[in-house]
């Protein structure tokens, strides 16, 4: 019964564990003693007599007293809830809970624990009770095996794994009772040596449970009660030493103030207390020892990461007696658990010790000895691991700045790049903690201090530093967005930036370097826009969230302040640096994040007409793009119609947009005049002009200009003469592309006329034209300009352009020709498939940089992308992809993904095409080797094993669902048969086709097929074959050997273990036939017969993409005809194409009337012959009885029920099956997926009924012409009998499914005869 202990004396379940509490390390004993007599030997009690149990509690009176039944408490004549009910409901206060239940325990605690047993059984999910008759006579293991037996083994689901808000409040509930339980019962019924004992030994046994329930509930458990027993001892231990001081001081008064009996009463407290810390750790160590050392290392990772949460409790409510190395070492030990949850409850866990500092001294050696394991969890798989991680150590850090070398700390500074941004933040934290949260103590009196002299100007020196160590110029938005959280004060602090900006340096103070400034001003723009945006940057986060109103309240603070400080600001700082491109660039943003009104009710139109200036000097000055551009965007941003500063800025701009034009017409027109050569000035100065232009044009409507017909000059100029700069070429390229987006964006903004549309047209097929001819150009830069624009026009010019209702611009859609697309393709062929090795375009000579290298491969991959969006949204041919396809196994690194996508989205455009396209690209590669190496080429050579591979990779994307992708298998199969028979063999028929080797890649697509599409593409595969190139075994036949065997292995096998599987789900299959089919059409019984021959028949005339046949109705095997489908009758729709050169079989070619006539014939004498052969086998011995009788019961269902069955989700893709005689399962399993199958039963004497009737069997074979069996002479003389049967089987084609089981037998029995 559970009322005994089981629970050993010493509870040694953990021999190298050093965590007793008798330790030195652990709890002190004060009176040298841990074991007392009578009184807190927990684990020592021996089993109750049933006449002891029932002298318990009422004294033996009745099983319940008052205000009981049935053992569940009373209260007003209701019969209240069972525990587990009250707690899972949750409604009753857990103080009220546990107080009905001490009171019922107090009365009679055998039922009352009874109640606490069932409430932890059934806390598990088990739906077992113990009875009371269980709980006197049964020990805790038989009764736990009892409760295994009773559970419900079915569902994997208990209560604490249950979804739904009610069961995540019953842990917390369950978690609740147990503490509450113990806390009410903390002085008295604890140390009562039978409560405890109880609970503690059923959970121990729980704990060790095989049932994952049992041991996830009851470990759970243990930990909240050693919890609260961890409470309870720091409790006594608190009240022993208050005790201890009492007597000490009142021992020390002086004898006539002393009192004896105050003595005596603290001394017998002391005791008392000592007794009662003593049962406290007994039945702590009992939980430690019998549960914790067990199941931190559980299998199941909640249960580890239970224990470990609950150690790092115990560790920080009593350090006294579990912060030491015996108990840390378990967190340390898990930290390298494989499971993520794990590793972040041990991180939780210390970080609860770290964060108070008074512990640190005790944590010492801890640090020491996993301290490198720690910072290597920075870079955990987990990001919550690796965020906890870098909080961990930030209080690390804190508690002591030596622990941590300066190696650790780098390995934490580079985070705060990462793109993960919890992680990043963690990171910026610990950068913030380590670098800037110091300050010296002459700083306090300066702290007022603004601008330059302000405490921040050391730290914002300290931060653009950092920034330039880290070598990761590109990111510092990163990092500002990383300190964001943490370090606001400083980020914010422009006025403090601005001044090391522009100010002079102070005595003795180190001005900042040109590198330096450029840091400062890109850290400074970056804080701006964090400010101004309150988003992070592109890359972190999952997008722009909804600002709350005390946020947004705060942008709008920080962007007025940023707008009152540089718009005085800011065009002294364009005047500082406007020689400077990189300064300028970014300087140059910062009126994108003004509020523009602030110029005019602060009355700051002074400094809005300075900035104007020094915009407009820094255009003249300047020819770099990226400076230009941020001077078009600035021009933008201040020309905002919304705003009254709108016409000040409209002005300026005009004015300068004006003088630029005027300068580029009057520069044209001495630039193309004819008989002059254009020198070097006047070039350049066309150019800086023409880039002017263009960036403008980007972000500026200047059509009103007319800037089309000087480019198209200048354009046209350099096609005749050849010898324009490339330059100057490329931005007109990219200028008139601007002029024709802009007149497309006006006619689809505003009505327009005609003439409009008509214009328009003109100019953008002009325009193509040009750029089609640039495509030739021999600067390899103009072509990539081309190639770029020319596939943006034809993708916005396509017929997307209608989409949305615009169909009034459908006289713009253009089509390109099969030239332009010719073209474009071998672009991306001889600039983008290319070795790095061979791309030597790069400017400066610096391919040998790997940074150049990148950018060179970027270059590539956009324009590939450029082209894949053409033949996904159909611009060009679906063909054209055929050459990109073939690239994907060589270019996979560089190219894959792209690739890969293209692939998924032309299969979701059109399956047909894109399978046909897939076949196309092997066969380009299947010629290219032939043309290299010759058609007598090794097909173990890497190329034809690379071509394998890639049809292999092929085969992989069309997933798993074969229903969705069978008309495209079928197709690509038919397009491989073709073109493997395409070429006949210059030698003669007796030697295979040119291009037959393609079989050997095409049969890496076979296990795409469907069952019953094997089979008919297995025929359509014999309308390309002579009887001679059935019989070859030579080397040079081995691809058709092997593809036909992959067509049949899965008609045979899987025929058969369909059979079997219906045979096993015999009832299923017949439950099925009574559903109703709702919303399918049923198939008249006068129509079943042909329903599988007339969907194949004008199959031509309705679809243009064949559709394979539709799955052939069941019959039994003994009773259906031969199905000898003629291909001109069964397959002609779906492979409604002929053979062009190959050689047709003689019987059909010569005497297809007469050969008809004898299938009939053969087919007659195959039932007789098939008959007799199952009769004969079904007296073998080999056939088991119990095997034979399901399959042909469930083989003659009736055709009604099939259909209904197939038309279910297909869910038995069987075609007409021929079954062979009945074998086992696991003979079955054993079938070798050869043409000519070896588990087939015959004998002699069954033999013996085919070779009896010799005459009848010549006539037979005297219908075919006898040419073609002229290599068989030689056979026939040394066994006619046999030899005549394989012929027999040859003249009415059985070379399917049932019949080659029969030749093989007979194979078999006389091997030699092929031979």
């Amino acid at each position: 019964m559970i009322a005994a202990p089981e629970i050993p004396t010493d509870f040694t379940l953990l021999q190298e564990s050093e965590t007793h509490f008798s330790s030195d390390t652990d709890f002190e004993d004060i009176e040298g003693k841990n074991q007392k007599q009578g009184k807190g030997k927990t684990c020592k009690k021996g089993k109750k007599g049933p006449a002891e149990k029932g002298k318990s509690g009422n004294g033996g009176g009745k099983p319940g007293g008052p205000n009981r039944m049935n053992g569940h408490h009373q209260q007003n004549g209701v019969e209240n809830m069972m525990l587990f009910e009250v707690v899972k409901m949750g409604k009753s206060a857990m103080q009220s809970v546990v107080d009905d239940w001490i009171e019922s325990y107090k009365h009679d605690r055998d039922i009352a624990l009874l109640d606490l047993i069932n409430f932890f059984i059934q806390c598990s999910g088990c739906k077992g009770v113990v009875t009371a008759e269980m709980f006197r006579h049964m020990q805790n293991s038989e009764i736990i095996r009892k409760m295994t037996e009773e559970f419900d083994e079915d569902s994997g689901d208990y209560p604490l794994t249950m979804a739904g808000p009610q069961w995540k409040k019953f842990k917390s509930s369950f978690c609740e009772f147990i503490g509450v339980l113990v806390r009410q019962c903390q002085y008295s019924i604890i140390y009562d040596e039978y409560m405890m004992d109880t609970v503690i030994s059923l959970l121990t046994g729980l704990s060790d449970s095989q049932v994952r329930a049992f041991r996830h509930t009851s470990t759970l458990a243990a930990m909240k009660l050693m919890t609260a027993l961890v409470n309870v001892a720091l409790n006594l231990s608190i009240n022993m030493d208050n005790t201890q001081r009492q007597y000490e001081a009142e021992r020390n008064k002086i004898i006539g103030k002393r009192a004896n009996d105050r003595l005596e009463l603290l001394l017998q407290k002391r005791k008392e207390l000592q007794e009662n810390q003593d049962e406290i750790e007994n039945m702590m160590n009992a939980i430690f020892k019998g549960v914790f050392v067990h199941r931190y290392r559980d299998a199941i990772a909640e249960i580890r990461a239970i224990c470990i949460e609950e150690i790092g409790i115990w560790m920080k409510m009593y350090s006294d007696a579990f912060l030491n190395d015996s108990y840390l070492k378990y967190v340390g030990w898990t930290m390298h658990d494989k499971q993520g949850e794990v590793r972040l409850k041990c991180l939780t866990a210390l970080q609860g010790l770290y964060y108070n500092k008074e512990l640190n001294s005790k944590l010492e050696l801890f640090t020491s000895r996993f301290k490198d394991r720690i910072v290597s969890m920075t870079l955990d798989k987990e990001y919550d691991v690796a965020v906890q991680a870098i909080k961990l150590l930030t209080l690390v850090l804190q508690s002591s700045e030596e622990v941590l070398t300066a190696e650790d700390c780098e390995n934490v500074y580079h985070l705060v790049y990462s793109a993960h941004r919890p992680v990043a933040v963690a990171a910026g934290e610990f950068l913030y903690k380590k670098l800037f949260s110091r300050r010296d103590p002459e700083d306090d009196g300066i702290l007022k201090r603004r601008g330059r002299q302000s405490p921040n100007a050391n730290l914002v020196k300290t931060l653009v530093f950092f920034f330039l160590e880290s070598e990761l110029h590109e990111h510092a938005a990163y990092l500002v967005d990383s300190m964001w959280d943490c370090a606001t004060d400083l980020l914010k602090d422009w006025e403090c930036m601005n001044s090391l900006l522009l100010e002079e340096p102070l005595n003795g103070e180190e001005p900042l370097t040109d590198r330096q400034e450029s840091a400062l001003i890109e850290i400074m723009l970056c804080t701006i826009r964090q400010a101004a945006e309150c988003h992070p940057p592109v890359g972190r986060g999952t997008g722009k969230r909804v600002l709350t109103a005390k946020e947004k309240k705060t942008q709008l603070d920080d962007r007025t302040k940023i707008t009152e400080l540089f718009a005085v600001a800011l065009p002294q700082l364009l005047a500082k640096y406007s020689v400077d491109a990189e300064k300028v660039t970014n300087l140059l943003q910062l009126p994108q994040y003004f509020d523009l009104e602030i110029y005019t009710t602060g009355r700051l139109e002074k400094h809005l007409d300075a900035l104007l200036r020094q915009i407009r000097d820094i255009v003249e000055k300047h020819t770099d793009i990226d400076v230009l551009e941020a001077c078009s965007k600035t021009y933008h941003a201040l020309c905002n119609e919304e705003f009254t500063i709108f016409n000040r800025v409209d002005i300026a701009r005009s004015q300068l947009i004006d003088e630029l034009a005027d300068k580029f017409n009057r520069l044209l027109e001495d630039f193309l005049q004819e008989g002059e050569e254009p020198d070097e000035d006047d070039a350049y100065q066309v150019l800086s002009t023409l880039k002017r232009i263009t960036a403008f044009h980007n972000a500026h409507d200047l059509s009103r200009w007319d800037l089309f017909g000087c480019n198209y000059k200048l354009l046209k100029t350099g096609i005749e003469n050849g010898d324009m700069p490339e330059q100057i070429v490329i931005h007109a390229l990219q200028c008139t592309h601007y002029v024709i987006l802009w007149q497309l964006a006006k006619i689809t903004e505003s009505s327009s006329t005609k003439e409009d549309l008509l214009r328009l047209k003109k100019q953008m097929r002009v325009f193509c034209q040009i750029c089609q001819h640039y495509l030739t150009n021999v600067n390899t830069a103009v072509k990539e300009q081309a190639f770029t624009i020319l596939c943006d026009v034809l993708m916005i010019f396509s017929h997307q352009i209608m989409t949305g209702g615009r169909d009034m611009l459908e006289p713009l859609v253009y089509t390109p020709d099969s030239s332009l697309q010719s073209e474009l393709l071998s672009f991306i062929l001889d600039h983008v498939f290319i070795d790095q090795d061979d791309d030597n375009n790069s400017a400066d000579g610096q391919q040998d940089d790997e940074a150049s290298k990148i950018e060179a491969l970027h270059k590539r991959r956009n324009l590939l992308a450029a082209f894949c969006k053409l033949i996904v949204y159909t611009v060009v041919e679906m063909n054209t992809a055929a050459d990109i396809f073939k690239q994907y196994m060589k270019y996979y690194n560089d190219y894959g993904d792209i690739i890969k996508e293209t692939m998924s989205k032309t299969r979701q455009i059109d399956k047909i095409q894109c399978a046909k396209t897939l076949i196309l690209s092997l066969q380009q590669l299947f010629n290219e080797m032939i043309q290299e190496n010759g058609y007598n080429f090794d097909r173990s050579s890497p190329t034809f094993s690379g071509i394998k591979e890639l049809a292999r990779r092929f085969a992989l994307t069309f997933g798993l669902d074969q229903l969705k992708t069978r008309e495209a298998i079928a197709m690509l199969h038919k397009d491989g048969i073709e073109f493997a028979f395409k070429e006949p063999n210059p030698q003669g028929e007796s030697h295979p086709p040119l291009n037959l080797a393609f079989l050997d890649i095409l049969s890496e697509f076979s296990s795409k097929l469907l069952r019953q599409d094997k089979r008919t593409v297995y025929v359509y595969l014999e309308k390309f074959m002579t009887f001679q190139m059935s019989l070859r075994r030579e080397d040079v036949w081995l691809p058709l050997m092997s593809y036909r065997n992959s067509l049949l292995a899965g008609g045979d096998d899987d025929t058969m273990s369909v059979i079997s599987g219906i045979s096993s789900r015999g009832s299923t299959v017949r439950n099925k036939k009574t559903k109703p089919a709702t919303g399918k059409r049923k198939v008249p019984e006068a129509e079943e017969s042909s329903s599988s021959d007339s969907m194949w028949l004008n199959r031509e005339q309705t679809m243009h993409t064949p559709v394979m046949m539709q799955t052939p109705q069941l019959t039994s095997t003994i009773m259906r005809e031969p199905k000898r489908l003629r291909p001109e009758e069964s397959y002609m729709g779906v492979y409604p194409m002929q053979p062009e050169h190959h050689q047709a079989p003689l019987d059909y070619k010569q005497q297809e009337e007469a050969a008809r006539q004898q299938q009939e014939r053969a087919a007659m004498n195959y039932v007789k012959l098939r008959t007799n052969l199952q009769h004969a086998i079904r007296r073998g011995t080999s056939l088991m009885e119990d095997d034979e009788e399901p399959i042909v019961e469930d083989v003659m269902m009736s055709s009604e029920g099939r259909i209904e069955d197939l038309n279910e989700g297909m869910d038995f893709d069987t075609m007409d099956i021929d079954l062979p005689p009945s074998k086992n399962r696991r003979e079955r399993m054993e079938l070798k997926p050869d043409f000519f199958d070896p588990a087939s039963i015959m004998d002699e004497s069954l033999v013996q009924n085919y070779t009896g009737n010799n005459k009848l069997q010549q006539a037979s074979r005297g219908q075919y012409n006898k040419a073609s069996w002229e290599s068989w002479t030689a056979w026939w003389n040394l066994e006619d009998g046999y030899v005549f049967f394989l012929q027999y089987c040859c003249s009415v084609n059985l070379f399917l499914l049932w019949e080659k089981e029969v030749l093989k037998t007979v194979l078999n029995a006389n091997p030699y005869i092929l031979y």
